[in-house]
């Protein structure tokens, strides 16, 4: 192998890089957010309240989904179209079954007067709201393109010898899986 071909392939794709720069961008949003939220927490008016269990079970439903995700990152490399386009779509409704459950742990909150939002609430449950919540916006764009993707297949314009965008969203959906760990232990341990 030349040197020339030995680094190409040690060069990161642009849109790799673009990826990984988004990603830093939200570690530092979401840094910032949970710093705030520690400082407020000191505060004498802090709201103390249990996560809904429904959480727990989006966590595990969110776990799942990084191994259907996975799935198809491999059947994309072995060009089994059906089973690769099935992961994704699994992968995507495995993210809508996360968001209904979130905001189902939303619903149980304000029906035990926790208020999210408005003059009855308290910061706890607002930042509680505000962080879930941009990390739900984050869960949806990760579902666009993964639905995306798989309109490709579907219209038979995929490209199997092009792995990068499979591998991209792959590591989109693994970083927003990581991050609600990070969050949900955050909330649950440090709330």
């Amino acid at each position: 192998m030349s040197t020339n071909t030995q680094i190409e392939k040690k060069k990161m794709h642009p849109h790799e890089f673009y990826l990984w720069g988004g990603l830093g961008s939200i570690i530092m949003m979401f840094a910032g957010l949970t710093s705030a939220y520690v400082v407020k927490k000191s505060q004498a008016n802090w709201l103390e309240f249990d996560l809904p269990n429904v959480f727990i079970i989006s966590t595990i439903v969110i776990l799942v989904s990084s191994f259907t995700i996975q799935m198809a990152v491999k059947k994309q490399k072995e060009q089994n179209e059906n089973q690769y386009q099935g992961f994704l779509i699994l992968t995507a409704i495995l993210g809508l079954v996360f968001i209904t459950l979130q905001i189902q742990g939303f619903k149980t909150l304000e029906a035990s007067s926790i208020a999210l939002v408005g003059a009855r609430s308290n910061s706890a449950a607002s930042f509680l709201f505000v962080i879930t919540g941009l990390h739900l916006l984050h869960v949806v764009g990760g579902i666009i393109a993964l639905l995306w993707m798989s309109a490709k297949v579907l219209k038979g314009k995929n490209d199997f010898t092009n792995g990068l965008p499979v591998k991209l969203i792959a590591n989109y959906w693994h970083f927003v899986d990581i991050l609600w760990i990070y969050l949900f232990v955050f909330l649950h341990w440090v709330g």
